[in-house]
């Protein structure tokens, strides 16, 4: 009966250290929370950044629509629609050599905001302004990223 009782006390031992205890589980838990929190403010600031280059990129490549544009009616677009839909007077129409953007969605920035186009520019007062409002959507503020940057 001796042995019983010794086995039985080994095993209530072994028990005992066989799971964590709370703090040890909370602790674990707290050092999880922590290394997310770490990975989600990082992915966040690289998507930030990926955005607003897609922003620059896209703004480059309206640059080029609008010159390609100008190139062939002689003076710049009034609005960037003028680079999808055809003219309606039948001489401009026929030097439209579009459209210059291949849809709809080429005319909206990385946080879905229309591009913004002013002829002449308040930037380049000889030429025009091609601008993405940036990640605020408000127009005029420091995120704007529009084509008179040195990218």
């Amino acid at each position: 009966m001796k042995k019983f009782q010794i086995r039985k006390a080994r095993t209530r031992a072994g028990m005992a250290h066989a799971g964590f205890t709370l703090m040890e589980v909370l602790l674990v838990l707290v050092i999880l929370v922590i290394l997310a929190s770490l990975a989600i403010s990082t992915y966040r600031g690289v998507q930030n950044r990926a955005l607003k280059d897609a922003a620059k990129t896209k703004v480059g490549i309206l640059a080029g629509q609008i010159d390609t544009y100008q190139l062939h009616m002689r003076n710049f677009p009034t609005g960037l629609r003028d680079l999808l839909d055809k003219p309606g007077d039948p001489r401009a129409a026929d030097r439209w050599a579009g459209p210059y953007v291949k849809d709809a969605s080429s005319l909206r920035d990385p946080w879905d905001n229309d591009f913004r186009l002013a002829v002449p520019g308040k930037h380049n007062t000889d030429s025009y302004d091609v601008w993405s409002v940036g990640p605020d959507g408000q127009d005029g503020t420091a995120d704007d990223i529009g084509n008179w940057e040195n990218t």
